[in-house]
């Protein structure tokens, strides 16, 4: 802990192993790559933890470099408000962003939420992440997470309809979602949607490559479509709506709590149900997501339990039940 007469900040990369793999259609990692961001003042310090994700363009060194050239504006007094319009949306200000409201929290004596005036988040059913792999693996792994009420299904195009079923066969008591990470293709939509719906698949996440996702206004839908890569703030919600039920609202894509927590009103007010969704990473990332969950139909914060460790004071999980996080984590 750090005590100044000026706000002070300091950025690091962080490195936790993942529990074997996770793939996705885009590829495998085997340890998650984290940047925090650091605001100490007057003997306190506030956290905050992104994920740089290539598929936005953003590198751990990047994510890093762009936090430390806050330092100045930080030491000015730089507030979350003004941070809005000081740092384009992204896991950079998101770890920045998080870290301000958790320093403001504990200058207060108050919990996050009651400082952002917010419900007070409860324990809640999280998602459990099945990697995307062959049929066979990929039951494999279902079976042992088969008492788990939620699962989500990582597919990734050619052999979905098999491995949906043989996930299904697998887990047939647990509430299934999917998620094909752009993978599917606009010949093969209604043929991978029939069997989804045919597996009982409550919910099917950004099937279509952001941009190329017309075609899902043209087709009937025969279960729930949520946005995840077409969708980052506010900004991007307007134009979805008549290709998506739903959205994935993850504080690395809003570029932090502020912009998610203002997302989530707004696409409340637009009609779509919302999932709060994370990036692999430790309880730090999952902390400030805790506050949207009042807001979700679906809970994905199971990234630490993908993790072979998580960092002191993580979040409780017991199941597939998350709790709010301790004052000593976050907020």
């Amino acid at each position: 802990m750090t005590s100044s007469k000026v706000p002070a900040l300091l950025a690091r990369i962080e490195r936790f192993p993942i529990a074997g793999s996770f793939t996705i259609s885009r590829g495998a990692k085997t340890e998650a790559v984290t940047v925090v961001a650091e605001v100490s003042h007057n003997g306190l310090t506030g956290r905050g933890e992104c994920v740089p994700y290539p598929r936005y363009g953003e590198t751990p060194e990047a994510t890093f470099a762009a936090i430390e050239a806050m330092q100045g504006a930080v030491a000015g007094g730089l507030t979350r408000q003004a941070l809005q319009a000081a740092m384009p949306p992204g896991a950079a200000r998101n770890a920045l962003d998080c870290a301000l409201i958790d320093l403001e929290a504990k200058a207060a004596g108050r919990r996050a939420w009651s400082l952002l005036d917010r419900p007070a988040p409860v324990e809640r059913i999280t998602a459990y992440t099945i990697s995307l792999g062959t049929p066979d693996a990929m039951a494999a792994a279902t079976t042992k997470a088969a008492h788990r009420p939620l699962l989500k299904i990582k597919l990734g195009g050619e052999g979905d309809d098999a491995r949906i079923a043989a996930v299904r066969k697998a887990a047939p008591e647990s509430e299934l979602i999917v998620d094909a990470n752009e993978s599917w293709t606009e010949a093969n939509l209604a043929h991978n949607l029939a069997a989804c719906d045919a597996a009982g698949v409550t919910l099917v996440e950004q099937p279509l490559p952001s941009g190329k996702d017309e075609a899902l206004a043209r087709i009937r839908r025969p279960l729930a479509v949520c946005a995840d890569e077409s969708v980052h703030d506010r900004s991007s919600l307007a134009p979805l709506r008549e290709r998506y039920d739903a959205v994935n609202i993850k504080l690395d894509k809003t570029g932090g709590l502020t912009e998610a927590l203002a997302m989530a009103d707004a696409a409340q007010a637009l009609g779509f149900e919302i999932m709060i969704g994370c990036m692999v990473a430790t309880s730090l990332s999952m902390a400030p997501a805790m506050l949207v969950t009042p807001q979700a139909r679906f809970v994905d914060l199971d990234g630490p339990l993908l993790l072979a460790r998580d960092r002191d004071h993580g979040l409780r999980y017991d199941g597939s039940l998350v709790y709010p996080p301790d004052s000593s984590l976050w907020g």
